[in-house]
């Protein structure tokens, strides 16, 4: 592969890149074009990981497919915004590109190898295949992974402290606002109680005859398979049962558990429902309502179907599906700048799904965010904060400015973004919208850095779109 042009620096500086996975890959990249002599440290082969099978850089784990590539859909703006930055990743991932519609598919053996031989050849790039047990006293980017190890994990929890490092992720489906049928839900707290923002839980009422229904879906419906390592921690899952294995243990638990209506009186019908969906709205995002207590296994199709018996929601739009796994992630609110600089220490930078970014291609662009601001940082240049109205700019912003108190991870989608105005009801031509308004805003954020290390040409975005919506 042909390297493009490195940028020149009198002194080249050396940087720690902890994690060899897709978002420290992606910034060890970005900072050697800058001309930094970036060290990568990666612990695989010498100590393994549960979830990998081989010893390459930027191996996928969980699937082939970084999402749509069609630019009016999240993930697919989200890529588009990338390439316009030069993310090294997202032109192999088109390169290694296998046929899947509409999705961007990779052949995995064949993205892990030319990403590892890329990095490994590129001449102001180190890498070495050991543990960092401890976070690096030089300018660093921690991106070691939803499984960091035990010894990193400790350094970062003495670092940020432990109540805000977090190593089990049990995931509630997320529901667009304009998706739930206010025929049917209404707002309401807990005895009308004020010690919550008016407004923030929508509730759906379930009569016994729902509740049931409900319940017996919810018992038949197959969960997905834990990994090896999931299954035999005996702390996973403790304090946080999904809702299947709450319905397990009694036909009632859900109904005096999350799903209990003491309270919640009915104000259309003035009578208390035998059982309640509450719902939260998103204290950043007014169009993202989170189901509350409802973390759960399913598989996703499953999920859909379920969720959906539950009045209100029969047209639901989920924005997140619920999910349970092993995960080391921050409580990043409290402790990142929308830069991904910590709050604590600004040459100490973190990237990837410890972040709380979801997703293949949301773990490769925090790496290039990164690995941005910490070049400015070293070159006392100011730092690159992406424009709310991309995508990029909209999840580096939702992850750094979430409560944290509700904090969770989370992946690309439209919710994230600053509302259009005037608004736009079709929803196809609203997301088109949000695409436009996204790539241009990004094209200008870039053009304005005028960084060495950025490609040339920006007038990409409308050509990108004229090509996806054609």
């Amino acid at each position: 592969m042909t390297l493009p042009r490195v940028a020149s620096r009198a002194e080249p500086q050396r940087v720690i890149i902890v994690g060899g996975g897709l978002a420290g890959c992606e910034a060890a990249w970005q900072l050697a074009q800058r001309g930094f002599c970036p060290v990568l440290y990666e612990m695989r082969p010498k100590r393994t990981s549960p979830a990998h099978v081989s010893e390459h850089l930027a191996e996928l784990v969980c699937s082939n497919s970084l999402g749509s590539q069609l630019v009016d859909r999240a993930t697919g703006t989200l890529q588009a915004e990338l390439q316009l930055a030069g993310s090294l990743l997202m032109r192999i991932a088109h390169e290694a590109a296998i046929p899947a519609g509409g999705a961007l598919a990779v052949d995995r053996s064949l993205f892990a190898e030319r990403v590892t031989e890329t990095i490994n050849q590129h001449p102001n790039i180190t890498v070495i295949r050991e543990e960092m047990q401890r976070i690096p006293t030089e300018a660093c980017i921690i991106a070691s992974g939803p499984l960091t190890s035990p010894a990193l994990a400790e350094s970062i929890a003495q670092f940020s402290g432990s109540q805000h490092l977090y190593f089990y992720d049990a995931i509630s489906p997320i529901v667009s606002r304009e998706s739930i049928d206010m025929d049917i839900a209404y707002f309401a707290n807990r005895f009308g109680r004020n010690d919550d923002r008016q407004g923030d839980y929508l509730n759906c009422p379930l009569n016994q005859e729902e509740y049931d229904g409900f319940i017996a879906a919810l018992l038949q419906a197959e969960t997905i398979e834990l990994r090896d390592f999931e299954r035999e921690d005996p702390q996973f899952f403790a304090g946080c049962l999904p809702i299947e294995a709450l319905a397990r243990r009694g036909r009632k638990a859900l109904a005096f558990g999350p799903m209990r209506p003491v309270g919640l009186r009915n104000p259309k019908t003035g009578t208390l429902p035998y059982a309640v969906v509450q719902l939260r709205q998103d204290n950043l995002a007014g169009e993202l309502y989170n189901m509350v207590g409802f973390q759960t296994n399913l598989r996703w199709p499953e999920q859909r179907c379920i969720l959906r018996l539950i009045p209100g929601l029969e047209g639901a739009e989920f924005l997140r599906l619920g999910m349970m796994h092993r995960n080391t992630f921050l409580n990043t609110p409290e402790l990142l700048h929308p830069t991904l600089a910590s709050r604590k220490r600004p040459d100490l930078f973190f990237a990837g799904q410890i972040t709380g970014v979801e997703g293949y291609v949301g773990n490769i662009a925090t790496g290039l965010v990164a690995a941005i601001n910490l070049a400015r940082h070293l070159q006392h240049e100011p730092a690159w904060i992406p424009p709310r109205e991309s995508m990029l700019g909209a999840l580096c912003h939702y992850v750094t400015h979430a409560e944290p108190k509700h904090f969770q991870p989370m992946k690309a989608n439209y919710g994230l973004l600053p509302a259009l105005n005037p608004p736009i009801r079709n929803k196809r031509a609203r997301y088109q919208s949000y695409a436009q308004r996204a790539l241009t805003a990004m094209a200008e954020s870039l053009r304005a850095l005028a960084d060495p290390g950025l490609p040339s040409q920006t007038d990409l975005p409308t050509q990108t779109l004229a090509t996806a919506m054609s």
